[in-house]
């Protein structure tokens, strides 16, 4: 069992870095993350991702983007479904627990299922 808990960016960063194995080596995830990897950007969006989480978990002020914005900008290209969001927090989950255990662990993924709920909202994806 594991009983470390995140206690840094750096925790993040290794979380964010395995996720994203995750989601690029998987055949419906993989077209949301296509340009970021084919411009060579992945590294840098790893960056930024970790930024994001690190100021949601032990509030810094790194990121400066328009999460909300950035889907849906990104919808209007690759359009979203619920399946989307539910892979995505699977490897999300799967990623923390496989290295973390604890409060800090916990938070994310629940900070992560209120993010992708928010994104589902905005993007109707709850109408039958």
């Amino acid at each position: 069992m594991i009983e470390r808990d995140i206690s840094s960016r750096k925790d993040i960063k290794l979380i964010i870095t395995k996720f994203y194995d995750l989601l690029l080596n998987d055949v419906i995830m993989i077209p949301f993350f296509e340009d970021i990897v084919i411009n060579n950007h992945l590294n840098e969006h790893l960056e930024i991702i970790s930024d994001f989480w690190n100021d949601i978990l032990f509030q810094t002020t790194s990121y400066k983007n328009n999460t909300m914005q950035k889907h849906i900008d990104k919808n209007a290209f690759i359009k979203f479904k619920k399946e989307h969001f539910a892979i995505w927090t699977s490897y999300l989950f799967t990623t923390i627990d496989a290295n973390f255990s604890g409060e800090v662990a916990e938070q994310m993924k629940n900070r992560a299922t209120s993010i992708a709920t928010v994104m589902q909202l905005k993007m109707d994806l709850f109408k039958s």
